[in-house]
């Protein structure tokens, strides 16, 4: 079950890259600049610099979904 999540992740992870500017990089602090493409094939081919990708997004989206970024009551507050 374990591997099925994982594989899982990274499709999830591989979809969102897809939607990455073509003509944007990112910076992964001292292992350097990526392309889009780099990215993808880092996450692909399961290297230490796919699973730390893996790992940010994921982190990105747990974030995400706690309302870390919109604050905690935005979404239900009734109050208006």
């Amino acid at each position: 079950m374990e591997e099925k999540n994982k594989e899982d992740i990274k499709e999830l992870v591989l979809a969102r890259l897809q939607t990455l500017p073509n003509d944007k990089g990112v910076s992964i602090g001292s292992s350097g600049n990526f392309t889009k493409d780099d990215l993808i094939r880092h996450v692909e081919s399961g290297d230490a610099i796919g699973e730390k990708i893996i790992e940010v997004e994921m982190n990105f989206l747990k974030a995400l979904k706690d309302g870390v970024f919109y604050g905690q009551d935005l979404a239900f507050n009734n109050e208006a």
